[in-house]
């Protein structure tokens, strides 16, 4: 899956740059093409020239060749790969990247890459579980960037904890996980719904639940890096997505949703079902705010269309995956909903289980199909979509 794939590698001043060397020659065995970018504190622990012999490609540092003043052109460069990987990622860099902070040709160009950019932290363990740490690697996960996950074991500082870059040999085979999804649903078009639905009381209240959207973007995410076209539907949400094969439509209510999921749903391949859709909304809404009058309010609410169900009973060939959140009896009520709902599979979470549900950027589920359960364990998101994923191919 690597052979033939242009590979940009940036490297950053972490001791786990001296790695780089052998990351690259495992790269070339394995038929890619590296071209390697340094930051200028790289060069304290892997020489340009070891990086150049193996990757058979000036290293490059500066904006501009120190010969002949030529510049390399970080456009270019983002252009030419299939694929960024940045690796060792310094805490550092992890902050320039998530704020934008352009001050040498690596950021220069990870800012200009439409491509997958991939980065593997490496730093001591206070470093990493530090707020702002974590919260700069939160944030390229946002942007889409995909991180490879840090080790636990012995650093640099004579400490033992999580930090230590993601093995050469487990980042080779991360690469080709990726390319491997990057062609397994090309020409096949998602629909995909995310978020919260609010369903108006009058023009300044509404009815709505603690949905944050962010497994349906994940999902979104994940879909549209295995080759696949996405209409993503969403409710409010401050969320963005942030590949080209994604086309957003916003909404706002469960009626509105039902209209966008309908005009597209004839010409998809098939829908996974993410959104939190309110189940009931007023019967009636006030045209201007309404004011406090009494100790009680009474709403008469109406129920709103089931969605899930709606497509199950329209399919033909298309696959249909919906989600449950049950707080009890969780798998019976997720294999009564699959049926009721025509849907090929339910991806069962629990409130009652830690790290699960609404507003976490982890979630713990459990994939229910008419042969069964299969639980996973307790993963980012992003992971957790591209387990779904993979799961859809296999349908």
């Amino acid at each position: 899956m690597i052979r033939g794939k242009r590979i940009l590698l940036g490297i950053c001043g972490s001791i786990a740059a001296y790695k780089a060397p052998h990351f690259v020659r495992l790269l070339k065995k394995e038929g890619a093409e590296v071209q390697c970018i340094l930051t200028p504190d790289a060069h304290l622990f892997v020489t340009p020239t070891a990086l150049a012999t193996v990757s058979q490609r000036p290293c490059l540092t500066e904006f501009t060749k120190s010969e002949d003043g030529t510049w390399n052109n970080h456009v270019a460069l983002a252009e030419w790969a299939d694929v960024f990987i940045i690796a060792p990622t310094s805490a550092n860099t992890l902050a320039k990247m998530a704020t934008g902070r352009c001050d040498n040709l690596l950021i220069a160009t990870y800012l200009s890459a439409k491509c997958p950019v991939h980065f593997a932290p490496a730093m001591d363990l206070d470093m990493y579980r530090h707020p702002s740490t974590l919260s700069n690697i939160s944030t390229l996960q946002s942007f889409g960037n995909i991180l490879l996950e840090p080790g636990t074991g012995f650093l640099a500082s004579g400490l033992e904890g999580k930090g230590r870059m993601m093995e050469p040999e487990e980042m080779v085979n991360s690469l080709k996980i990726h390319f491997e999804l990057a062609q397994q649903l090309n020409g096949q078009h998602w629909l995909v719904t995310a978020g919260p639905t609010y369903e108006n009381i009058d023009p300044v209240r509404f009815i709505g639940n603690y949905s944050s959207g962010k497994m349906g973007f994940a999902i979104a995410e994940a879909l549209a890096q295995s080759g696949a076209k996405v209409t993503l539907v969403a409710g409010p949400t401050e969320l963005e997505t942030h590949h080209p094969n994604i086309q957003t439509i916003k909404i706002t209510t469960a009626l509105q949703m039902l209209d966008a999921c309908l005009s597209v749903f004839p010409k998809v391949n098939g829908v996974i079902k993410a959104a939190a859709v309110a189940d009931y909304r007023p019967e009636t809404i006030a045209p201007e705010k309404v004011k406090k009058s009494s100790d009680t309010l009474t709403l008469q609410l109406t129920k709103n269309p089931d969605i899930l169900a709606t497509l199950g009973k329209m399919k033909t060939n298309q696959k249909i995956v919906g989600f449950a959140l049950e707080t009890e009896n969780a798998l019976e009520y997720a294999q009564q909903k699959r049926i009721n709902k025509h849907a090929d599979a339910i991806v069962l979470n629990s409130l009652k289980e830690e790290g699960a549900g609404f507003q976490t950027d982890t979630n713990r589920v459990h994939w229910v199909t008419e042969s069964g359960c299969e639980s996973w364990p307790l993963l980012p998101k992003e992971e957790v979509a591209k387990l779904i994923v993979q799961k859809i191919v296999s349908l």
